[in-house]
């Protein structure tokens, strides 16, 4: 059983990448923009970043909801931006990591995180071209200024976006099918 989470700014291609590998794979695959609050949509729509009062409730959500996929046995994958370590660890751990930063001996979920790493002009241009979403350009660098690439010990790897979809996807897969990046 494996839990995969796509992560990166937003613009990165992770509802594109993670939605694809999920259909390859006949894994389940989620959206965590929507399981966003309607007031956070509205925030982001405003133009103002989300801050992590914002952010804390929606990845316990997301937390419960890999949690309900791993007691089933059921593989995975969940395209959110995870931007910061603390996110992650909350995706991983659940509410009781809010109270603390620091891992626990024995993470709640084993998750794979895919980091989707690229420059700010080739997302900047992708986000120019994207219609219908909430979150617009300007909060980009936003985005940038908040983002904690993964390092370890926590169980990533990282994939430039700026390959195509097809050999992005391969290379996730590979990683998965080959259990170089799972936590034992």
């Amino acid at each position: 059983m494996v839990l995969v989470v796509v992560i990166g700014v937003s613009g990165s291609g992770k509802t594109t990448v993670g939605s694809r590998l999920a259909a390859k794979l006949g894994w389940k695959f989620y959206d965590a923009d929507n399981y966003h609050p309607l007031e956070n949509k509205k925030k982001m729509a405003g133009g103002t970043p989300l801050n992590d009062e914002d952010r804390i409730p929606w990845l316990c959500t997301l937390h419960n909801i890999l949690r309900r996929e791993d007691s089933s046995r059921q593989d995975a994958i969940l395209a959110c931006s995870a931007l910061k370590k603390m996110y992650r660890h909350i995706l991983v751990n659940g509410a009781s990591a809010i109270e603390t930063e620091q891992p626990e001996e024995k993470p709640s979920l084993k998750i794979l995180f895919v980091h989707l790493d690229g420059p700010i002009d080739i997302i900047a241009s992708r986000l120019e071209k994207r219609r219908g979403h909430f979150m617009p350009p300007k909060l980009l660098k936003s985005q940038f200024d908040t983002l904690e690439p993964p390092s370890a010990p926590e169980n990533f790897i990282t994939v430039s976006l700026e390959k195509p979809l097809p050999e992005i996807v391969l290379e996730i897969e590979s990683a998965i099918l080959q259990g170089e990046a799972l936590v034992e």
